[in-house]
């Protein structure tokens, strides 16, 4: 394992990216309650969603350019502290209080602001610490852990608020953060040459398959070509359809297997853990087949036609998942269609990696603003079409949105350098 510490610090990344997901969809289990309490319905419940991802989009860009002046270190570590702490707000407002749905709008918008930064921080470190043909495995564990938390806050935050009230799962989301916050400021540093535990074997088996070198002063940030780029809004557009299908599933898939398929809470708790085991294991799974075509095949087929093959499976997934008409055989292929989404997870970040250099974190935060903006359109829609439609037309639509982005795709060039590209400009 002497060589192999960078593994170590992603496998850390995977906790952080588990617990950011427990935080994020803990309201969706207490949402029924949660809603109750503080009579609203579920369109006003879906605003309340769709304010912390509104919160997370609004601060994507900013977030990235945090992560490039403090590094991943320590802007990671001041996120964490902060949705921790703010997160805690919802508890604080008493049932009564007048105007309480505009309230929680507002205290869910804050801790989004600080969960802005987790994975344009964690794409930077993957920037500095994977050689290119690593960074789809590396970012397969980052986002495994999406799926995992996601998976495992379903029946932990289902059992905690049976036993001690919906209120309670806030405060043990907060105290988890910080511990987390605590091990990863210790554990990890921005560069393998920062790192005192690193070997100068893999120091220099990862400086080795750098395309551009990290470390030194950061070069400024070339606003214009990166909002001028074909390759950045073409995967911003494709990761459009990640988040909208994705946010289906972490915010709304509870409650829809309650709602829409009369399925009682334990039951729910258990079979809403389906499509997130399937996230984790297809994530993990997809970075190693993602990077196998890149050495085998190029980085165009291993990047851009593997992404845009898995959004047209999603959508082929979710179209017949629909149609069924017993409840578990539809949670198993509705399951088997967020596996086919997060077949493709990594390839997004890994290909903002790819031609980001040292301005990964800039470009992740813009394409992850995508998807935050899809996935904020998807919690207050979803209820809507819902509610007029039946369930199953919320599903049709997010195969249609699947199928039209997963075009995208075959614009980006993995190939092309933005930062030598700038440089060139430059000169």
């Amino acid at each position: 394992m002497t060589n192999k510490l960078r593994y170590l610090l992603i496998i850390w990344i995977f906790v952080v990216s588990a617990v950011v997901y427990i935080d994020r969809t803990n309201i969706t289990v207490a949402g029924l309650e949660l809603s109750r309490d503080y009579g609203i319905d579920k369109v006003q419940l879906g605003w309340v969603f769709s304010a912390f991802l509104l919160g997370y989009a609004s601060f994507q860009i900013p977030a990235g350019w945090v992560v490039g002046k403090l590094g991943p270190r320590l802007t990671l570590t001041l996120g964490l502290v902060w949705w921790g702490v703010f997160s805690v707000a919802v508890v604080l407002i008493p049932p009564g209080m007048g105007g309480a749905l505009w309230v929680l709008v507002a205290v869910r918008f804050v801790p989004g602001m600080g969960e802005a930064v987790a994975y344009p921080s964690s794409n930077q470190f993957i920037a500095a610490w994977f050689p290119s043909y690593e960074r789809g495995i590396a970012n397969g564990w980052v986002f495994g852990g999406v799926g995992f938390g996601a998976a495992i806050s379903q029946p932990l935050v289902a059992a905690i608020m049976l036993g001690y009230g919906w209120q309670a799962v806030f405060w043990f989301s907060a105290a988890l953060g910080l511990v987390v916050a605590a091990v990863w400021y210790w554990f990890s540093r921005d560069t393998p040459g920062e790192h005192p535990r690193i070997t100068a074997q893999e120091r220099a088996l990862i400086e080795k398959g750098l395309p551009e070198k990290i470390e030194g002063p950061m070069p400024p940030v070339p606003w214009r070509r990166i909002f001028t780029s074909r390759d950045v809004w073409a995967v911003t557009i494709a990761y459009v359809a990640f988040g909208y299908v994705a946010f289906i599933f972490l915010n709304w898939f509870f409650i829809y297997l309650a709602d829409g398929r009369g399925i009682n809470l334990k039951e729910s708790a258990l079979l809403a853990t389906l499509p997130f085991i399937s996230m984790t294991t297809c994530c993990l799974v997809g970075g190693w087949v993602s990077d196998w075509l890149c050495r085998h095949k190029g980085q165009y087929w291993g990047r851009s036609i593997y992404g845009s093959a898995t959004l047209m499976l999603t959508a082929a997934f979710l179209v017949v998942g629909a149609q069924v008409q017993d409840a578990t055989l539809a949670v198993l292929v509705l399951a088997g269609g967020a596996g086919m989404l997060y077949l493709g997870q990594a390839t997004y970040w890994a290909v903002a990696a790819d031609f980001g250099g040292p301005h990964t974190g800039v470009i992740s935060g813009l394409v992850n603003m995508g998807g935050q903006i899809a996935g904020a359109i998807t919690a207050s829609a979803t209820p809507w079409f819902a509610t007029q439609f039946g369930w199953a037309s919320a599903f049709y639509i997010a195969a249609g949105v699947a199928m039209v982005c997963a075009f995208a795709w075959f614009f980006v060039n993995p190939d092309r350098r933005l930062h030598a590209a700038a440089e060139q400009v430059t000169a």
